[in-house]
């Protein structure tokens, strides 16, 4: 029976209890070759604390009789590299100093976990080292030192692994806190302690012990205040070699999903349906420009297959609430001007969002006083896992694209906060959304979104209106991915629904619709109407103006080859429910339900 290892970060305990474990050894000999000093970033939750501690336990002299056990049945047991086992190796994680209270704490904190550190590194070692480490309790710097000369002294050198590098950097500029700016400018400007801490670290590399160091991190946003004090590390995030050093492919899904069907006694359709759904909720990240395949975020991953393999059936909230945290980054954004405007572009993907090319550091000024463009928010969203690369448009831009259904739920939840701030009227939303899953009348939303949600859009939101202003409201409103597959601009061999509902395969047994609607705008001056007009005529008259039944109309021919296309994809086997809605300014929403003859 497969044990996942869902929240295990330690590759010892991994390998040795007999955990599930996707190999991802061959990139050691890469890494290796890459060069001595590396950085490396992912999202949070990642697997990039276990990709250290596989890379810990591979170079540690200390486990060097245990090196069979571990990897022999690995990719490079088979064909280990030279320096196997060859180093001492020393972790730190920037996670464990707390950001909290003011410069002469948080310094305190970092020199007292770097000495504890230093301390554990001495007693573990204590065998292979010429003399005792001396330790300085208000200096970690000066701890370290001593450390460095009595490595050089032996006959081995030092692996330095660092997690979570920008963790002072992302807590304190995200927290919004009163002396934030001063606390970060103190900790990785001239002589703070962040920026002192890595200066040393170049220095120790320069033939004073230090042979390797490797780093990882969520974004490169301390990389431009501390450019002078650790400007020598390689950047290897982009590189092709490494899109799936973190992360699972689709094959090793399925794998893993069959090895549950087999021990629940499901049939091979069971794995189809699992792998579909993880592919829409997981699947959908790439890292890199060229790299051709998409890789599944490993924590949700292995929140869903354990979760499958402890009930025999599919999880029915699929967000790992470990993974909940990250709307805060999207606040972040929706805070900054224009910050709104691409997180619903990035929801809507009309047009998608695209760069020339991505911020590779920004630091203190930028994140706290700069005019935020697109390329800082767009990079952020991406280094936070929160858009992915998606190919390249013709001006060989790279594109962008919400990775996944869990993450858009994110966006959702966010325009949601900001168009409907009230619990109240969440709730009241909610309950009208299920109503329609049940009953396939709109008319209850519709009138919910002229008489709350409408009402939260400014002037310039109705000055920049469009079919897609609609949508998302209606997205934000309609959105529940307990039931349902839900998707905004659903490629269905190159047309584009507007708005796709389908229920998840193991609700299709359920009396809840299949939905597919297709959004219309009309503008009250083109329709010659005013808002006081509109407001004042009842649904059969609106439906009656020409500029509304041409709408109507279009939108009918649009969903009955979507209906089509839909029908082609799932074999026929879903009963489709399809609606065309037409909004007049932000006035009034009518809608109607296109029949046909199935």
């Amino acid at each position: 029976m497969l044990k996942f290892p869902y929240g295990l970060r330690n590759f010892y305990d991994l390998i040795t209890e007999n955990y599930f474990y996707v190999d991802r050894t061959r990139h050691i000999r890469v890494i290796e070759d890459f060069g001595r000093e590396l950085i490396f970033l992912r999202p949070r939750r990642f697997g990039k604390s276990l990709l250290l501690s596989m890379l810990e336990n591979y170079y540690d002299i200390a486990k060097a009789e245990e090196f069979e056990r571990l990897f022999g049945h690995l990719a490079i047991g088979k064909n280990p590299t030279p320096k196997h086992n060859q180093y001492f190796v020393m972790t730190w994680d920037f996670s464990a100093v707390s950001p909290e209270g003011d410069v002469r704490e948080i310094r305190q904190a970092l020199h007292y976990y770097v000495n504890k550190r230093i301390q554990e590194f001495a007693h573990y070692y204590q065998a292979w080292l010429p003399f005792e480490i001396s330790i300085e309790p208000t200096d970690a710097q000066a701890s370290f030192q001593s450390l460095l000369t009595a490595v050089k002294l032996s006959p081995y050198r030092l692996y330095l692994l660092i997690d979570e590098y920008d963790n002072f950097a992302n807590e304190l500029m995200m927290a919004h806190q009163q002396g934030s700016q001063s606390r970060y400018q103190a900790l990785l400007s001239g002589t703070g302690a962040v920026k002192a801490l890595f200066k040393a670290i170049k220095t120790a590399a320069s033939g004073n012990g230090l042979e390797r160091t490797f780093v990882t991190g969520v974004s490169p946003v301390v990389l431009s205040d501390m450019s002078s004090g650790y400007n020598v590390a390689e950047h290897i995030y982009l590189r092709r070699e490494f899109n799936d050093l973190c992360g699972f492919l689709d094959a090793e899904i399925e794998k893993a999903l069959t090895q549950i069907a087999f021990e629940c006694d499901f049939s091979s359709e069971k794995v189809q349906q699992a792998l579909q759904i993880m592919r829409t909720f997981y699947d959908g990240y790439r890292f890199s420009k060229p790299a051709k395949e998409f890789v599944y975020n490993p924590i949700l991953a292995l929140y869903f297959l354990k979760n499958f393999q402890q009930d025999c059936q599919f999880p029915e909230q699929l967000l790992d609430n470990n993974l909940a945290m990250d709307k805060g980054k999207l606040t972040y954004i929706s805070d900054l001007p224009y910050g709104k405007d691409v997180i619903v572009q990035a929801l809507n993907e009309n047009p998608p969002l695209s760069l020339k090319q991505l911020a590779s550091g920004f630091g203190v000024e930028d994140m706290l006083n700069s005019v935020k463009d697109t390329q800082f928010m767009v990079s952020l969203l991406y280094y936070f896992g929160i858009l992915t690369l998606n190919g390249e448009n013709e001006w060989k831009e790279m594109l962008f694209k919400v990775p996944n259904l869990v993450i858009r739920k994110l966006y959702v939840d966010k325009l949601k906060d900001l168009f409907l701030p009230e619990k109240l009227e969440q709730n009241q939303a909610q309950l009208l959304a299920r109503q329609f899953y049940k009953t396939g009348d709109l008319q209850p939303i519709c009138d919910f979104m002229e008489q709350h949600y409408f009402k939260a859009f400014d002037n310039r939101d109705y000055q920049q209106a469009n079919e897609l202003t609609i949508k998302t409201a209606f997205l934000t409103v309609l959105f529940d991915d307990t039931f349902y597959i839900m998707d905004s601009e659903t490629e269905l061999d190159r047309r584009y629904a507007d708005l796709t509902m389908i229920l998840r395969p193991e609700q299709r047994q359920s009396n809840l619709k299949n939905v597919v609607l297709e959004f219309k705008y009309v503008k009250l001056g083109k329709a010659d109407l005013t808002g006081e007009k509109i407001r004042e005529m009842n649904q059969d008259e609106i439906k009656a103006i020409p500029l509304v039944q041409q709408n109507f109309k279009e939108a009918k021919t649009q969903l009955l080859d979507y209906e089509k296309r839909l029908n082609r994809k799932y074999e026929n086997t879903l009963q489709l429910l399809m609606i065309s809605v037409v909004a007049l300014g932000f006035e009034r929403v009518v809608w109607e339900n296109v029949l046909t003859e199935n």
